[in-house]
């Protein structure tokens, strides 16, 4: 197919890709609208090695995985209920929990959502706070050149809308709906494709020259109201004497 060809498609059936993008739009942001808004605190701790050696640096990136694994757990949350006086189980609170380690930069993402804001950071903070002192009560028995010094980066912390975003999801929906809607196009297309409409696409297709077509358009009929003309009768023979 050429240019042509494809521009007359989008002409045509154009307006199917639209409509479908527009309702998909329309739908998401709807109902993206009518979802509970959940926000998401985010907690950085510091696990750095008390000296700069490379085998206890190494010690302390292999280490992150266990610290990671550690704190989510409910013996760790049970503590964290307990110190920010929260109104719910251990499954409860470690659903809202995320932690994740971050080995180039010696560091631990502790991460909380909530519906509301300042819950999800009491929570992130929180978890942050009982790591680090469980760690550093530990440090403490061992050498000061073999401790690893662990501690929360910043205690200032934000707690931005995590989802829903109705101006993303409408975004996705337009160009999700765009796409089904170019799928049934060139599924009609595709369904019509042995149907030759013009002649020059039956010239292409069967590499003969076109001579005349059939008019598609009916002949015109006489209007209601007015007679057809009658033929004249021929005048009668006469008869001889």
């Amino acid at each position: 197919m050429e240019i042509r060809d494809y521009l007359n498609i989008l002409r045509k059936r154009g307006w199917i890709i639209v409509v479908l993008a527009v309702l998909a739009a329309t739908a998401a942001f709807g109902i993206s609208r009518f979802q509970t808004p959940i926000y998401k605190a985010k907690v950085m701790v510091s696990v750095v090695p008390a000296r700069p050696d490379w085998g206890l640096g190494n010690t302390a990136k292999d280490l992150l995985r266990n610290f990671a694994v550690n704190i989510k757990t409910h013996k760790t949350a049970s503590r964290v209920i307990n110190r920010a006086q929260l109104d719910m189980s251990t499954y409860d609170l470690l659903a809202k929990v995320e932690v994740n380690p971050v080995g180039d930069q010696f560091l631990i993402e502790i991460a909380a959502e909530d519906q509301e804001p300042e819950v999800a950071k009491q929570i992130a903070l929180t978890f942050a706070r009982e790591f680090v002192d469980e760690r550093n009560a530990y440090y403490q028995q061992l050498d000061k050149q073999d401790r690893i010094e662990v501690k929360v980066v910043d205690d200032l912390i934000d707690a931005p809308l995590f989802k829903p975003k109705p101006l993303v999801n409408a975004l996705a929906g337009f160009v999700l709906g765009a796409l089904v809607g170019l799928l049934i196009v060139f599924a009609l297309e595709w369904l019509e494709a042995d149907i030759l409409r013009t002649p020059a696409a039956v010239e292409r297709t069967l590499g003969l020259t076109v001579l005349g077509a059939i008019p598609t358009e009916a002949a015109p009929t006489v209007r209601a109201g007015r007679r057809a003309p009658q033929p004249s009768p021929s005048p009668a023979p006469s008869a001889r004497p």
